[in-house]
């Protein structure tokens, strides 16, 4: 048996990140106390879920609080005495259901539950029995997405984190699928105590995902472009603080100065002259205003002797202030340099043990950049949405030599219903799950001239030898 300490890791916790379900709806929050969160236009409290297992389900009670879900003997639908034989005489013409809208709701105010509801329906529904069984389970299940107010909270993972931006806001992720993320993993060999290099902007996921793989042991470097990196679905998954000790940053901008050597990590920030420009405007705003004077002359006099001290009051706030605002900036121009500088070092032994790139930009120059930090005989994966852009990488690539064991692929995935005597592939699925370029590093020796013929150049034919007898 587990002991209390084991049993705390699947009990949900306040301030831990759960993902919420409902059906094929996935939502990323955090656990805080009495606060409204909005979950498929419903207002709810988490706080009743604190203590409870995850991947428990909840009903939604008046109020927005959470009631746990009472465990049924039997999840089957309920008896169904009479059932058709085939569905041809029923005409879908809006009059089968006695119930309105308005006895619905009524209904709903007297405190009748979902499953209950759903009886009521059945009940008064003039064409239920003469519809198949299969139809009638078909119709129970329609009507319980529909009227059964229930909430599962689950443990933030790599598939359902992919799953929740897939279904929601695919672009964020460029259009990226969770079979093809579980492909990119597998093909990078991301394992525990390896050096990763990542390149992606799909939100964190990605980097999220490798992170959860390793396990918090090894060490990940992200090269992110812009000002600074996006971790928002790292943040979504709610690691521990020593998972974030091995997580690197660098930005993409610097990869040429730290190949050619020419690299200062101890340079100051470029944006040092704008921020001076800003604390000056900020300074000129805080300025007290000058008034005229108004009334007698002793008023005058007290009025300035008043103004004066609150003047000076004031300034030396805004002094203090200034003070402090500008050791922060200092402080956490330091932490951005020393953590440049911790990146650089790692990235200059050039030995890294894989490297992932998914992201919007073109990956070919990124791709033949990084390439040069890996060490031999190790794997890389890039994605894209499109497979343009990865023709032209492989081919680069078998230009330069290098790499051994190029694969273009794209992936297909498709559900299936199964229940009994009724098992087929769903009509709707996914259109693409975007393309895939892998393959291992290699060292080449270029000492040596090759012997093979360059790219682009046919093979020399052999010459045929006459025979020199008679």
């Amino acid at each position: 048996m587990a002991d209390n300490g084991d049993d705390d890791q699947y009990r949900i916790k306040e301030g831990d990140c759960v993902v919420l379900k409902r059906g094929d709806i996935y939502k990323a929050v955090q656990i805080q106390s009495k606060k409204k969160i909005i979950f498929e236009k419903q207002w709810i409290f988490l706080d009743n879920a604190v203590g409870h297992l995850y991947s428990t389900t909840f009903e939604i009670v008046s109020g927005g609080t959470l009631k746990p879900e009472e465990v049924k003997d039997t999840e089957s639908p309920p008896d169904v005495k009479v059932a058709g034989t085939d569905n041809r005489n029923i005409v879908d013409d809006g009059k089968s259901q006695k119930l309105t809208r308005d006895d619905i709701e009524t209904l709903k105010e007297q405190g009748l539950k979902g499953q209950e509801i759903i009886q009521q329906l059945i009940e008064n529904s003039s064409t239920f029995n003469n519809k198949t069984g299969y139809a009638q389970d078909k119709y129970i299940k329609k009507k319980k997405k529909k009227y059964q107010n229930t909430v599962s909270i689950l443990k933030p993972t790599c598939r359902i984190l992919a799953m929740m931006y897939h279904g929601r806001e695919p672009g964020k992720i460029c259009h990226l699928r969770y079979d093809t993320l579980a492909q990119m993993l597998t093909l990078a060999n991301i394992h525990a105590g390896s050096k990763v290099l990542v390149f992606e902007t799909c939100a964190g996921l990605v980097l999220g995902a490798i992170m959860e793989r390793m396990g918090g042991y090894g060490s990940v470097i992200q090269m992110y472009p812009g000002g600074g990196p996006v971790r928002a679905g790292v943040d979504s998954f709610g690691f521990p603080a020593h998972f974030h000790e091995m997580l690197h940053e660098f930005p993409i901008c610097h990869v040429n100065a730290l190949l050619a050597g020419t690299l200062d990590t101890t340079a100051k920030d470029p944006t040092t002259g704008e921020k001076q420009f800003d604390m000056a405007a900020d300074e000129e705003q805080n300025q007290p205003e000058t008034e005229q004077p108004e009334g007698s002359p002793e008023e005058q006099s007290m009025d300035t002797n008043t103004g004066d001290d609150a003047g000076q009051d004031q300034g030396k706030m805004v002094e203090k202030q200034k003070e402090v605002k500008a050791q922060e900036k200092k402080a956490k121009l330091e932490e951005k340099r020393r953590r440049l500088a911790a990146a650089a070092a790692l990235l200059e032994s050039r030995n890294a043990d894989g490297l992932v790139i998914a992201s919007r930009f073109h990956p070919c120059p990124v791709l033949l950049s990084l390439l040069k930090f890996l060490s031999p005989s190790r794997p890389f994966v890039v994605y894209s949405q499109y497979k343009e852009p990865l023709i032209e990488c492989y081919t680069k690539l078998k230009e330069q030599g290098g790499t051994i064991n190029l694969r273009l692929t794209d992936t297909w995935l498709r559900h299936y219903q199964v229940l009994l005597n009724r098992t087929h592939p769903l009509l709707l699925m996914s259109g693409g799950g975007g393309y895939v370029l892998s393959g291992t590093t290699v060292a080449m020796d270029l000492s040596e001239p090759a012997s093979y013929p360059r790219a682009g150049e046919p093979a020399p034919k052999r010459q045929k030898l006459k025979d020199s007898e008679g």
